[in-house]
Order: structure tokens, then C-alpha cells, then sequence
């Protein structure tokens, strides 16, 4: 019964949305406080539906009910209970109803924000929010179903696909959902204001930690995803640029766009079309991220549907929501005025830069991913755009970004002095310059590139926290008076500290991986292989068996310059009920390096390929990632980002009513 009344769960949830988009949006176009204050209580109440049907398709998973189509094809009785929990989300129709969870607690939480937004605001905003509701449960119930019986009963399922038995793959679709439906709720806010017509530095004030949030969960999903893909996959990559993580990239850059353009409207009440565009940009990219990841169209990991007619439909949810919203933004905008002045040598003029590479970077990623796909469509012929073309037209726009980056921070708002900002700046640039040239020196006849990487990353952070000396230290100040002045600064200004302290650890782990060592040999027990000084001895390769499958194990003794370390154990797996085997690799971590070796097949001669690599500072790629995220989290606790806007904010533009 708990399954049926999980899928009347799903259809009470549209009828609800149906009255939340209807009824509010009218009561604002009358200005009817009663009909407004309608959006809220069914936000809830939608909530609440989706909220009882997940856990319905969670206690079939957890009780293992076959009689359940979608537990059947993506569950097993001696499956782990971790892993028949994310097994919810690993499949189409479960992702699908996380996807609608998350966007219907978006909603509710705004629904809870009593004193921080308008009313009408508000009641515009959840409308919606409602029309994004309204299209995937009706995707969810025409086309993905996740209730659907089967009959006769299994007595047993087909298992969860194993590349997604990990505690990573539980986390990250949670994570990057989160990321990816926040930005809903800026897209809402966006559409909502240019419906409403009040588009200012309140709106700014109100949409800025929404945008963080999103932002922060998003920036946290993808450094799951790529470690995931690091350590389970065998191939010892980080990114490959791939159709599907482009897909998170595209929204993440045009969202950090978007982070800085609210800052500047919040701040001088500027660029107010182009961040209301931000707005619908972002949310419409990571639509088209759905589109193709669920439609069928890039074959991944991911890629769990396979039904044209499913792709057909969120195809359609695509072109009513992008084109829609594109099409008020045509309507609405040209009414708006840009509001502040700023100079061009500016904090404002920085940040205006810093959109603009940021745009452009997500345009070339766009063009990249989706003209093979375009062109098969339109010619039926097949092309492969790689690393190569992400490489040649990315990075030549992310590496002057990053060198502004500091100045931009350390630019003085309305008005600033270049000259000034450098003279403040000199003591990083000097060190920054210092360790990149004594690298080169140390590695002469190396990868030129990877010092200069190194050098980048240190003045990113030496930059980012110098705008916290030169706020706190003056010169004769004791140290308890700096101490206090630092911790005194606001939040908001040490979570931009570390976010862009935590790009330049980034930066300099991906500079790092080009000194990073492979080899590739065939190893019997007692056998050797190095990679640059340390070398691994394979001691035995034993069989082992766990619930759901088999494996063998190959361990590894590991050594540097004679010097032993420790084992490490790489696995060739295969699960039994798929009949599906998979490549476990084996990881040492030393500091912030690692010893990364992947088992390959056995060979005639009775040897087993082994993958070895040493990979220096690689850590530091996701303790960057995590820093970033770690500080938008701290910028969005900061009180001014948690309480209404001030009274003397409350004069706006009002654009002209609509045309009856």
C-alpha cells in the first residue's frame, strides 16, 4: 500500500503545484494579500507530497520490495543497506524524484521566509517555482514512473550498477542536484521581479545568498564527482572533459558569474539586466545539463535513460522554460536602467571582467559540448571534440581571470587606483615570482608550463589574504590589535578570502600533475615497477569475496629510495549478479601526494598489468574545492546576508504594469 500511496502522492503534488502557480500569480496581478498568502501553505503542502512519496520508494528500497519495477532493476537483497539507500537516486526515475524533492524544499523554504521577502515578491516567485514543479512531476508521471508494478513478483533483483556501489556516488548526486535546483530559486526570483516589476538592491540583497547556497552545493558535487571518477574508474585522471561533466561546468561558471554580478548590484545597485540575465542563464544551463544527462543522448555513467519519448519531453520542458523566460526577459528589460556609475579601474570594473571571461569560458565549454551533437543530428556524421579543444580555448581565458582576480579584490569600489593596488599587491607578486623562478631552476628541463601553474596559485592566495592584512595591520599596530581588527572583519569578507585561496590551492594541483610519473608493466609476485623514485613489489594476488561480489586482490609493497612505506591493495571485482567487473584502484597517500596504482588483466604468461603513477600535491585539487565551497558557506552566514534590507533601500524602480 505504501507504494500506491506514494505514486497518489505524486498526482496530489501536481493538482497542488496547479493551485501554487495559479492562484498567487492572480492574487499579484490584483494585489489580494489572501490570494498571495496562498503560495506559501501549498508550497508546503507540495513539499510535504514529494516528501512522503520519496520515502515511500526509500522504504521499498530498504525493504527490498520486488514487486517495485524500479527496485527491481537497480536493487538486491544482500546488497549493503548504504547502497540500497543511494540506489534511490542511481537509477532515471529515482534521480528524477530527488530532483523534484530538492526543488519542492527550495520552495518551501522560501515559503518559510516570513520577513525577509515581500509578498508579492514572494507569491510571484513560488508561482514560479511552481511551473518548474509542475513540468517534471508531469515528466515523472507520463514517462518515469518510479511506482510501477511488476507481475509476477522476482524473487530477486538485478543489483544496482556497480560503478555506483561507492560512498562517493551516495553523496555526489545529492550534493550537485542541490547546486543545480538552486539555482531554480534565483531563475524564480529573476522571472518574478521582471513580473513584478521592482528590480533593485533589495532584490539583489534577497537573491544573493540563494545564489551562494547554490553555488557552494554545486561547487561540493563536482569535486565529488571528479574524485569519484579518480579513485573508481582505474584511470588516474582527475577531469577528462567529458559531455556529462561539462554539463556541471557550464552552470558552475555562469553561476560564479552571477555570485559577483549580485554583489555589485546589492552594492551599487549596477548591472541590473545583465545579472537578471545571469539569473535565467544559469538555471537554463543546468536544464540543459538534465536534457543531457537523462534524455538519452551522451552515453555515461550517468546516462540512465533511454527512452526517446523521455528525452523528447524534458526537450520540451527546456525550449517552454528557456524560451519563456528569455522571452520575458526581452519584454521586461529594456524598460530597466543600469542604476551606480563606476569607473572602469574599479572593484565594479573588475568584476564586470570577471563576468565577461567567465561567460566566455562557459561559451567555449557550451560550443564544445554541443556541436558534435548538433552536427550528428543535423548530418549524421560523428566527431569527437576532446581535451585538445577544451584546452587550446579554456585555459587561455582562465588564466588572465585568475591573474586580475587579486587586483580585482583589492580595487577600491566607485573609484580605484592601479597604481596603488600594485604597490599593495608587491609583496605577493615578489614572492609568487621568487618561487616560480627557484622552480624552474629546480626543475630545468621539465614541463616550462607547471612552475608558472605553481606561481599563479601562490599569488591567487598570497593575494586573497592580503586584503585581509591590509585591513587589519597598520604599521605600528601590536599583534593583539591586528588580531582583533581580523577577526572583527565581516563573514562575508573572509569567505572571498577563501574561495579565492582556495581556486589558488587548485590551481596549483592541477599545475602539479604535470610532474606527475606513470608506468605501465606486467608483474609476477616479487616482481618491480617504478614510477619516478618510488617503486611498488608486487607481493601476492589473492582471491576475496564480499556480499555481492568477487574479487582479487593484488597487494602492493611500496617503497622510496629503498625506504618502505607500506602496502596498498588494488582490486579487479566482479559482481555477481550483473556479471559486470570493475577496477578498484589502490591509493597511498603521502602529504599531499599520492601513489596510485590501477590492476589491469592477466597475461598469457601468467603475469598481471599493473598501471603505477605518483601523483604530486593532487590532493590539493579537492582540498581546493572544499575551501571554495567552505567559503560561500561562511560568506552566506554572515548576518547582513540573513536579515531584511534596510529601510532606506526601499525605494525601487517600478517598471510599467502589463498590457491587459
Amino acid at each position: 500500500m505504501i507504494v500506491e500511496a506514494g505514486h497518489f502522492a505524486l498526482a496530489l503534488a501536481l493538482g497542488l503545484s496547479l493551485v501554487q502557480f495559479a492562484v498567487p500569480l492572480w492574487g499579484a496581478r490584483v494585489n489580494d494579500p489572501v490570494l498571495m498568502n496562498v503560495a506559501p501553505t501549498t508550497a508546503l503542502a507540495v513539499f510535504g507530497c514529494v516528501g512522503f512519496a520519496f520515502l515511500a520508494l526509500l522504504i521499498a528500497y530498504v525493504s527490498s520490495d520486488f514487486s517495485v519495477l524500479n527496485v527491481v532493476e537497480n536493487s538486491h537483497s544482500t546488497k549493503p543497506l548504504i547502497y540500497k539507500i543511494s540506489g534511490v537516486w542511481g537509477n532515471h526515475e529515482g534521480s528524477m524524484l530527488l530532483w523534484i524533492l530538492i526543488l519542492t524544499a527550495f520552495g518551501a523554504v522560501v515559503a518559510l521566509a516570513r520577513r525577509s521577502v515581500p509578498i508579492k515578491l514572494k507569491a510571484n516567485t513560488l508561482a514560479v517555482q511552481a511551473a518548474v514543479t509542475i513540468a517534471f512531476l508531469l515528466f515523472i508521471l507520463i514517462t518515469s514512473n518510479p511506482f510501477k508494478r511488476v507481475v509476477p513478483m522476482p524473487s530477486e533483483g538485478q543489483d544496482l550498477n556497480p560503478l555506483l556501489q561507492d560512498p562517493g556516488l551516495a553523496i555526489h548526486p545529492p550534493l550537485l542536484y542541490v547546486g543545480y535546483v538552486g539555482f531554480s530559486i534565483t531563475f524564480a526570483f529573476a522571472c518574478a521581479a521582471l513580473i513584478d516589476g521592482r528590480i533593485d538592491a533589495v532584490w539583489a540583497r534577497i537573491v544573493r545568498p540563494w545564489t551562494l547556497a547554490a553555488w557552494a552545493f554545486l561547487t561540493l558535487g563536482i569535486a565529488m564527482g571528479s574524485y569519484w571518477a579518480y579513485y573508481e574508474l582505474g584511470w588516474g585522471g582527475w577531469w577528462f572533459w567529458d559531455p556529462v561533466e561539462n554539463a556541471s561546468l557550464m552552470p558552475w561558471l555562469a553561476g560564479t558569474a552571477l555570485v559577483h554580478s549580485t554583489v555589485v548590484m546589492e552594492k551599487r545597485n549596477a548591472l541590473k539586466v545583465w545579472t537578471i540575465l545571469l539569473s535565467i542563464l544559469t538555471f537554463s544551463l543546468s536544464l540543459l545539463g538534465t536534457f543531457l544527462v537523462r534524455s538519452g543522448v551522451l552515453t555515461s555513467v550517468h546516462s540512465f535513460a533511454v527512452d526517446p519519448a523521455r528525452g523528447i519531453f524534458i526537450l520540451g520542458i527546456l525550449i517552454a522554460f528557456i524560451g519563456g523566460s528569455f522571452a520575458l526577459f526581452a519584454w521586461r528589460a529594456p524598460l530597466l536602467q543600469q542604476g551606480g556609475l563606476f569607473a572602469p579601474v574599479s572593484r565594479e570594473g573588475a568584476l564586470v571582467l570577471n563576468n565577461l571571461f567567465l561567460t566566455t569560458a562557459c561559451a567555449t565549454v557550451f560550443i564544445g559540448t554541443l556541436y558534435p551533437l548538433a552536427l550528428e543530428a543535423l548530418t549524421g556524421e560523428k566527431i569527437s571534440v576532446g581535451a585538445p579543444f577544451f584546452n587550446f580555448t579554456f585555459l587561455p581565458l582562465i588564466v588572465p581571470l585568475l591573474l586580475i582576480l587579486p587586483f580585482g579584490q583589492t580595487l577600491a569600489w566607485k573609484r580605484g587606483n592601479l597604481l596603488g593596488t600594485t604597490q599593495r599587491l608587491f609583496v605577493a607578486m615578489g614572492l609568487s615570482l621568487a618561487i616560480t623562478l627557484a622552480l624552474i631552476a629546480l626543475t630545468f628541463g621539465g614541463p616550462v608550463l607547471a612552475p608558472l601553474g605553481v606561481g599563479l596559485g601562490i599569488f591567487l592566495i598570497l593575494g586573497s589574504l592580503n586584503e585581509v592584512v591590509t585591513r587589519s595591520w597598520s604599521k605600528g599596530s601590536s599583534w593583539a590589535v591586528v588580531w582583533r581588527k581580523a577577526t572583527a572583519l565581516p563573514r562575508s569578507t573572509w569567505g572571498t578570502v577563501l574561495a579565492h585561496a582556495g581556486i589558488g590551492l587548485t590551481v596549483i594541483g592541477i599545475a602539479a600533475q604535470a610532474w606527475s610519473v606513470e608506468s605501465i608493466g606486467a608483474l609476477k609476485p616479487g616482481g618491480v615497477l617504478k614510477a619516478g623514485s618510488y617503486q611498488v613489489r608486487l607481493e601476492s594476488v589473492k582471491p576475496r569475496a564480499a556480499f555481492n561480489y568477487r574479487e582479487d586482490v593484488a597487494s602492493l609493497n611500496v617503497s622510496h629510495d629503498g625506504r618502505e612505506l607500506g602496502t596498498l591493495e588494488t582490486m579487479k571485482r566482479l559482481y555477481v549478479t550483473r556479471g559486470m567487473p570493475t577496477t578498484e584502484a589502490g591509493i597511498m597517500t603521502i602529504g599531499l601526494s599520492q601513489i596510485y596504482a590501477s590492476l589491469g588483466e592477466v597475461q598469457a604468461d601468467g603475469s598481471i598489468g599493473l598501471r603505477l603513477y605518483y601523483k604530486p600535491l593532487v590532493l590539493l585539487i579537492w582540498i581546493g574545492s572544499l575551501i571554495m565551497a567552505f567559503g560561500g558557506a561562511l560568506s552566506l552566514s554572515d548576518r547582513r546576508l540573513r536579515v531584511g534590507a534596510p529601510s532606506r533601500a526601499q525605494t525601487f524602480q517600478t517598471l510599467p504594469a502589463p498590457a491587459e
